[in-house]
């Protein structure tokens, strides 16, 4: 078994599919995507096919120019001009992986300064592993579509060669299967 898992774009679709499926059933119903850039971008705009509405992306960080881990997430491009248009309402945020949570945890914060009605936060995969911080009690909804080991996950959008990616896919998928 490799030590990667990879993951294509048709997962991804369909994914999402389950999760806005997922969360129509449970009766929530955001009126914004916020997205989180740059492994959440993808993910959101296959969600505004489901659910369209509006979409807002922003940018937190980890690492420094330099390319160096920080202590902490930063915002390199945020959504301060639609505080207003948050206000009471319900938002969707969603990035591609829930790894130690700091980067989601910090966006929650952030967000809940604008006093929305509601924050749900959806994750293409969640790592089982200890979280370096944990959601506060705010976070009520929250849409894993896979939960998994703590394995490093190959995205279609980081593939060099898309058609590599699909076949190590394939191959896993099919080790998974035997």
């Amino acid at each position: 078994m490799s030590d990667k898992f990879y993951v294509g774009y048709n997962t991804v679709h369909k994914l999402i599919k389950g999760l806005a499926a997922k969360i129509e059933s449970e009766g929530f119903d955001p009126d914004v995507i916020v997205a989180i850039g740059s492994g959440g971008f993808i993910p959101a705009r296959i969600m505004k096919t489901f659910i369209n509405r509006p979409i807002y992306a922003v940018g937190i960080s980890y690492y420094g120019v330099d390319r160096k881990h920080k202590s902490h997430p930063t915002k390199i491009q945020w959504i301060d001009e639609v505080q207003e248009q948050l206000r009471g309402k319900k938002v969707l945020l969603i990035d591609e992986v829930d790894d130690t949570r700091a980067t989601l945890a910090y966006c929650v914060g952030e967000l809940l300064s604008y006093q929305p009605e509601e924050i749900a936060v959806l994750v293409l995969h969640n790592k089982l592993k200890k979280k370096d911080v944990e959601f506060p009690p705010e976070i009520q909804k929250y849409y894993p579509a896979l939960e998994i080991g703590d394995i490093w996950i190959k995205y279609p959008w980081d593939a060099e060669d898309i058609d590599e990616h699909t076949e190590c896919e394939k191959k896993m998928l099919e080790e998974m299967k035997n």
